[in-house]
């Protein structure tokens, strides 16, 4: 069956599923089994003292649409070293599936009557930009915007649909999708089992689906009490790529992690293996995606071409609101 075939195009609940009820492939790397599970079974296949370490970042109405032109305006990060009026930005068509390109200085009055002016390129690339909106950029996506979905995604879905239940930091982009099968009972079943859960924040940009591009900078903050924790675990476990990122930023050559805040350029492959991270959960990603490079550097070559070849064959759902993945050592 092919991956297109197997789009999940709305969350599980619609479908008659509970959140932690998605399907879950567990892949040891040291014995190259594959098991089948439900994401509900995760304490099966974790001990105590493990640790579960999990983005707290929120997704906002990052989406926004422009008056009398066809254009839609995805809103990613912050620029580094800029105010806050400042945001690296996307142009999409109307219906969020293709990107446009634009140019330096082009002006958009965005719904509601607000201004962007498109400056330049943001870090020398076509595809995003760096933008100024005239009035504060988070009040006015709260009452304008809607959450960014690609073709894929049905459309008029709340804003919930893209939360995680412990998101409590909203700033990223696109959702950290790689927690949203997390429920309440799930975590105070993991917790009783004696499997301990550690925050922290790293706020997504948006993403290419068309170019699959590796991630820009992004904002992260590793607590000191999470630093604690990775240095002492049993075995740490990422909840996404995004905790991956975020812990990899700030371990040393020994896997040794220190708290800091700040943005992060590092992008994880099998050329930069893990230095931090034991084992990683995830989604279920296009073949050309960047996010399978890190995904490689968890699992090898070998293990991970198989989890997708069982994938494919027993019909795993994908992207934000599929099906998950754990990669064990």
């Amino acid at each position: 069956m092919s991956a297109l075939a197997l789009e999940a195009h709305e969350p599980p609940e619609y479908r008659g599923v509970a959140r932690d009820g998605v399907r879950l492939m567990v892949a040891h790397r040291a014995t190259g089994e594959i098991e089948h599970a439900r994401f509900l079974d995760l304490p099966d296949f974790l001990d105590p003292g493990d640790l579960l370490v999990i983005n707290l970042s929120g997704t906002l109405p990052a989406a926004v649409g422009a008056e009398h032109r066809a254009v839609r305006v995805h809103f990613s990060t912050r620029v580094p070293g800029l105010s806050d009026s400042w945001r690296v930005v996307e142009l999409r068509t109307a219906d969020g599936s293709k990107p446009l390109r634009t140019r330096a200085g082009e002006r958009l009055i965005l719904k509601g009557g607000a201004e962007l002016v498109l400056a330049a390129p943001y870090l020398g690339g076509q595809r995003l930009m760096v933008a100024r909106l005239n009035i504060p950029i988070e009040p006015y996506l709260n009452e304008h915007g809607e959450p960014i979905r690609y073709g894929h995604a049905r459309g008029g879905l709340p804003l919930e649909a893209y939360q995680n239940v412990y998101a409590t930091r909203p700033g990223s982009a696109e959702m950290p999708s790689a927690g949203r099968p997390f429920t309440a009972e799930l975590i105070a079943r993991l917790v009783a089992k004696g499997i301990q859960l550690a925050p922290l924040t790293l706020h997504c940009g948006v993403s290419s689906p068309e170019r699959h591009e590796a991630p820009f900078p992004e904002e992260f903050e590793v607590p000191e009490a999470t630093a604690e924790l990775v240095n002492t675990a049993r075995r740490v476990i990422a909840v996404g790529t995004t905790v991956v990122r975020a812990l990899e930023t700030v371990a040393d050559p020994d896997g040794t992690v220190k708290s800091a805040s700040g943005w992060t350029n590092v992008v994880v492959t099998p050329e930069r293996p893990l230095r931090a991270i034991d084992a990683v959960i995830t989604g279920w990603h296009e073949p050309e995606a960047s996010h399978l490079k890190l995904l490689e550097a968890a699992a090898g070559q070998e293990l991970l071409a198989r989890s997708y070849a069982a994938a494919l064959e027993r019909g795993y759902l994908w992207h934000e609101f599929g099906d998950s993945q754990l990669v064990l050592p």
